[in-house]
């Protein structure tokens, strides 16, 4: 029999064509994040990647997408209990930050993480049913200046790792007055022209109709078009909110736009929401997105403290980046000439580590031609040729590969001639 991978995965090899599929790009996306979440005071949390189904599907609400279309990868435990793969990182942080009581530390608690997240829904370029996302949680404030480090924070980390043709889009969808105000608006408006939504956007309208704003349907697209918009009925607590997180957007010099039709597939989410895009992505442009949810962390049993996050997709990141990619590289192949030569160079290899150095010798038992060549496959900036000659000398030649040049250089007290020769 052949096996091949799940459906909706892939895996990262040496030479992977795609660049999501290549450890290399991977190493310094979540190298920049990593350096970048490390100057603003962002500490990592890891959860595990299943939990209660329940923790997830109450939280996403009736009308997402996780719920409506069964997107959870779920099963049942040796003990009955309904557990789910995570479909995305905030539930199980904020049950995190609940459980342990960091909400009793000095607030905010900033964190992030950087992991799988799964969810079983139609493969499409740069989307996989297990994805990798870096994500953020700024928790125990409800400061609009947050949201602003929350936004910058995604747009920092995009730009560090060379995402291109990139827009902030930003909207706040209200707090519990605007939606008193708006949501009958909406409904009213959405059952007046309802012959022409479709399906899941009929049954939105009754559970949460902002997102219905979400529908990717041309006609549903056209009703929404005529639509009141949420910007004429924010309350006075959230218009001065957007007012601030605009302002620190503008002093920090984030490119941004404004889209009063912009929500979010969660139904947490209250005032600030966001998404990156990126035109080098075609028709799936989003690379990242997020949003505020004051109500959530009360809902699941804490205290009564606002929260914002995003997350953002390591492979859409990857798609979107111009490449940083280098070749693999080595500093130096040990070439063995005879069999007993093969311990004292890796002794000698050893030392190299121990000092920094990167290294490597043959195991394939190569002759000495297809040990250089090895050694050009890899990158390697030096040769060390050991054979019996230079065993009963206590010597070891370095061939500098790019030039060609050799030396010999001591090796009877240890490799620290060796270390000079190569310059390390």
């Amino acid at each position: 029999m052949s096996y091949k991978g799940p459906r909706g995965t892939y895996d990262v090899y040496p030479g992977g064509r795609e660049p999501h599929e290549r450890a290399g790009l991977w190493a310094f996306v979540e190298d920049r994040a990593r350096g970048i979440l490390g100057l603003h005071n962002y500490q990592e949390i890891r959860t595990p990647i299943f939990e209660e189904i329940e923790l997830f599907a109450r939280t996403a609400g009736e009308a997402s997408d996780i719920v409506v279309q069964k997107e959870m990868f779920t099963f049942r435990d040796k003990g009955g209990r309904e557990m789910a793969l995570r479909p995305e990182g905030t539930p199980g942080a904020v049950r995190a930050y609940i459980e342990h009581n960091l909400f009793k530390l000095a607030q905010p608690t900033k964190l992030f993480y950087v992991g799988p997240m799964f969810r079983q829904e139609r493969q499409q370029k740069g989307r996989y049913r297990q994805h990798t996302q870096i994500g953020v949680e700024a928790l125990g404030t409800s400061d609009p200046l947050v949201d602003v480090e929350a936004i910058s924070l995604l747009y920092s980390i995009h730009q560090a790792v060379g995402v291109k043709e990139e827009v902030v889009y930003l909207n706040n969808i209200g707090d519990m007055e605007t939606r008193r105000a708006y949501v009958p608006e909406l409904r009213a408006y959405l059952q007046r022209h309802a012959a022409d939504l479709d399906p899941d956007s009929v049954a939105r309208m009754e559970t949460n109709p902002l997102r219905t704003f979400d529908s990717k349907h041309e006609g549903t697209q056209a009703v929404l078009a005529e639509a009141p918009n949420i910007g004429a009925y924010l309350s006075r607590a959230a218009s001065e909110h957007l007012a601030a997180v605009r302002e620190g957007l503008d002093a920090l010099g984030v490119p941004y736009e404004l889209d009063e039709r912009l929500v979010r597939g969660l139904d947490y989410y209250t005032m600030t929401v966001f998404e990156a895009k990126s035109g080098a992505l075609g028709a799936q442009d989003t690379v990242g997105a997020g949003g505020r949810y004051n109500a959530l962390i009360p809902d699941l049993g804490g205290p009564d403290l606002g929260g914002i996050g995003f997350g953002s997709g390591v492979e859409r990141m990857l798609l979107a980046a111009a490449s940083h990619e280098q070749e693999p590289s080595l500093d130096v192949f040990f070439v063995t000439l005879a069999p007993e030569a093969r311990v004292p160079a890796m002794r000698l290899a050893g030392a190299l580590r121990a000092d920094g150095v990167s290294c490597d010798l043959d195991y394939g038992g190569r002759g000495a031609k297809g040990q250089f060549k090895q050694a050009d496959r890899s990158g390697a900036s030096f040769a060390a040729i050991v054979g019996e000659d230079e065993i009963s000398r206590g010597t070891v030649k370095v061939r500098d590969m790019a030039s060609g040049e050799e030396r010999e250089v001591g090796a009877s007290d240890g490799a620290t001639e060796l270390l000079r020769a190569i310059g390390a």
